[in-house]
């Protein structure tokens, strides 16, 4: 990707024109990061709090049960939002499904075990372990370069 900026005293306000030759992903992550009012507030909640949460906190986030969770390093909170809304809220370039029920934080990644035939295991920063379902196998390996 290519980056210019040119300078003109007669524009009063700033202007971004995107050149390609076909819509991508790439593409569209640039409008959502331009086009984007700012940060939208993902709120967890407690039996008793519902507390602002940082995408940089976050670990996972997993459906299970009809409800949806958000591990951090701390604690465990419950979302009010389904798993595809998150998944659209959420920085793709952090954040990546799994499997149909999760959502992972790709900072939060510790190592992959490439080792089990058909899957991958994902060590977690918070100790934890989780299987990318055969279904998006392909998906993490080509975020991988593999």
């Amino acid at each position: 990707m290519k980056i210019e900026i040119q300078l003109d005293s007669t524009c009063k306000e700033p202007k971004v024109i995107i050149l390609t030759d076909r819509l991508g992903e790439e593409v569209n992550a640039i409008f959502r990061k331009l086009s984007d009012e700012g940060p939208k507030l993902l709120l967890g909640f407690t039996a008793e709090d519902a507390v602002p949460m940082d995408e940089d906190q976050i670990v996972r986030i997993y459906a299970q049960n009809g409800k949806v969770f958000c591990v951090t390093q701390q604690s465990v909170y419950t979302l009010r939002q389904r798993l595809y809304e998150l998944e659209e809220q959420l920085d793709p370039s952090r954040f990546v499904r799994i499997s149909n029920s999760e959502i992972v934080n790709l900072r939060k990644i510790r190592r992959f075990d490439l080792s089990l035939v058909g899957t991958i295991c994902v060590s977690l920063a918070n100790g934890e372990s989780t299987y990318v379902s055969r279904r998006y196998v392909s998906k993490i390996k080509q975020i991988l370069n593999l």
